[in-house]
């Protein structure tokens, strides 16, 4: 019945709407949950929309495997840097600490404030209850919802100033068809839970103290939904991800912006709604019935409703794709092995010739438009991550002070083996890692400010990663220290040689952790620099260097494999010069003692990018177990 409410229910959607839907869905769909549709809703269904989507997206995604797949070879083929990293790496990313508590939820029809239970799960899921006990007995939730792409509120002010400009046409009038609750009943601790295509969620909790201890639980529930993309090391993820950049290119989007965010399905979805979006805004909010706040909650429960239909269209369709794409993994990895060296030679003549053509207008864009800021953004993204860094270095030896200050009091074993617990938890406790996050956040305006005008709008998304390092570093520490602790404490010590070995391990621990951390920091810069710079450069040269490709084309194609285009060299050739300077300012801000590596895993290699170890939605072929997956809404 909810959906029936949202559409044609208590706001009141007139017929023409339903006409317009009709053109614009089709009847063949399942909900995100997993339930099949009642036939008397299919109209909400956009199934053809999607259809268009994927005809239209899997080309470049083809592309981009084959690219992948060539990247990796020459990888392999190629000489092998030394192991940079000099800290164990942590088996237990990605992950959030569960958390659970009562809390009291704006639901029903009419809406009303009701107590429930509610808990945050360790992959990032979010369920609530009517009772403890429920939970406790393994029933099935009242509802769930996934994370991703949402905003945490605790100002109720700020949430329902949100509300006035959802329906901005709508602000001004005063009275109201029925009873705004919102309005009625102030709520002391909000959590409101927002999201641009989704339904909002409204809960309080009891205590100031239970506001906070929400809000960073769900904060980092929200970052491990978000960037399951960006740390995964699968070849096809990262296909993926710049399939979805030439792709919105090709729709005129150069900018950088936070569109990918999310498993590869949500981040399809979230693409989809936005070109829908006019037309939705244009086709409905005439209809929607009410006024106000009362009138954008049914606008945001409309959209909830066409998002749930797009995310399981987006998941059937990959998962439709999902045999063929690895037939063609397959495929490629058979033709281009045997002859990727004639490939990359290929590949290095025609990236020469092309670029003396461009040289000229790329030095000149260059010059003009790009030289004057990029200063100015690299010191900001690197007093960014050295604040965070150094919070990091600041909490783990906290740590490992208050395990040798413990030792060397002769605790119970009791509390040893519970400091040590607490030791191991750091990383995934929000509380104590909010004193690194919260560096990145201090940025956010100013990054946003500076990379503005060159179209860079993905400061969540670059937030989020500045957030993922820190607890990456911070949960490689401690795993380090914890084996090295283990291997060099026997029965035979006392607790001052226990605290005397703990000392040593302590700083072969800073030593490693200093190093990695001087890496990673350069990667980062590295790497967000290029996303804040190259598709602007990119967008500046469409038209005075695109018209020059076909040309080159003849060379390429020769080959025969969809590895090399001619329009992957190109932005090869652009990658390559802007690199340079990017690599140029890099040195002048760290120093020449701090880059005696240059760039450490920074190559200049177009294909680089970092990596880890999470799977795409679309690899393991059911939505259910995948974070961000659509079974799961």
């Amino acid at each position: 019945m909810e959906l029936e409410h949202v559409f044609w229910g208590n706001f009141g959607v007139r017929i023409g709407i339903r006409k317009w839907l009709f053109c614009l869905f089709c009847p063949h769909l399942r909900q995100a949950g997993g339930d099949l549709i009642q036939p008397r809703y299919h109209l909400l269904v956009p199934a053809g929309q999607v259809d268009t989507l994927l005809r239209n997206f899997l080309p470049c995604y083809r592309g981009q495997l084959a690219a992948s797949v060539l990247w990796q070879i020459s990888r392999e083929l190629g000489p092998q840097e030394p192991a940079g990293c000099q800290l164990l790496h942590s088996k237990k990313l990605p992950q959030v600490r569960e958390h659970r508590g009562p809390l009291t939820q704006l639901q029903g029809h009419p809406p009303q404030w009701q107590p429930i239970f509610c808990v945050l799960r360790g992959d990032g899921r979010l369920e609530w209850f009517s009772h403890r006990e429920e939970y406790e007995n393994g029933d099935r939730p009242l509802g769930s919802t996934v994370l991703t792409g949402y905003t945490v509120l605790t100002s109720q002010s700020e949430y329902l100033h949100l509300l006035d400009t959802l329906c901005p046409e709508s602000s001004g009038h005063h009275t109201q068809e029925e009873p705004d609750p919102l309005l009625e009943m102030p709520v002391s601790f909000p959590l409101f839970l927002q999201h641009p295509f989704r339904r909002h969620l409204c809960f309080s909790a009891a205590t100031v103290e239970a506001q906070r201890a929400w809000r960073l639980a769900l904060q980092g529930g929200i970052r491990l939904r978000g960037t399951v993309l960006q740390r995964s090391q699968a070849p096809a993820a990262r296909a993926f991800l710049d399939a979805i950049r030439l792709y919105r290119q090709q729709q005129g989007h150069f900018g950088k912006d936070d569109v990918t965010l999310g498993s590869d399905a949500e981040v399809l979805t979230a693409v989809l709604m936005r070109e829908l979006l006019p037309a939705l805004r244009a086709q409905t909010l005439p209809g929607l019935r009410g006024a106000g706040r009362a009138r954008a909650w049914a606008w945001a429960k409309l959209l909830d409703a066409v998002h749930a239909a797009v995310l399981a269209g987006a998941s059937a369709g990959l998962r439709a794709f999902q045999p063929e794409k690895e037939e063609l993994l397959a495929a490629l990895e058979k033709t281009i092995r045997p002859d990727v060296d004639q490939m990359l030679k290929l590949r290095e003549r025609v990236l020469g010739r092309l670029q003396a053509n461009v040289q000229g207008p790329l030095e000149s864009c260059l010059r003009r438009k790009v030289d004057a800021q990029l200063p100015r953004v690299t010191q900001t993204l690197l007093s960014t991550v050295e604040a965070e860094l150094a919070a990091v270095q600041t909490l783990l030896t906290q740590g490992m002070d208050r395990l040798s200050s413990h030792l060397r009091g002769s605790p119970s074993s009791t509390r040893l083996r519970k400091e040590v617990y607490s030791f191991g938890e750091m990383p995934w406790d929000p509380e104590l890692m909010q004193t690194c996050y919260r560096e990145a956040e201090r940025s956010r305006g100013r990054l946003g400010q500076l990379a503005a005008p060159f179209g860079f709008f993905g400061t969540q998304s670059l937030v989020f990663g500045a957030q993922d390092l820190a607890q990456q570093l911070m949960a490689d520490a401690v795993a380090t220290f914890l084996q090295l602790a283990d291997q060099c404490l026997t029965t035979a010590l006392d607790c001052d040689q226990a605290a005397q070995q703990l000392e040593k391990v302590r700083g072969r621990v800073l030593k490693k952790f200093q190093s990695d951390s001087g890496s990673a920091r350069r990667r980062f810069i590295h790497g967000w620099l290029l996303c804040i710079f190259l598709p602007f450069v990119l967008s500046q040269l469409e038209l005075s260097c695109k018209a020059e490709l076909p040309e080159f084309e003849g060379d390429v194609l020769a080959v025969g494999s969809p590895a090399l285009t001619i329009e992957g060299i190109y932005e090869d050739v652009i990658r390559g010069v802007l690199l340079q300077r990017i690599n140029r300012e890099l040195k002048n801000a760290l120093g020449a003692s701090n880059m005696s590596c240059t760039l450490d895993g920074c190559s200049e290699l177009p294909w680089d990018q970092a990596e880890t170890d999470v799977e795409t939605e679309a690899q393991r072929g059911t939505c259910s177990r995948q974070p961000g997956s659509s079974t799961e809404v």
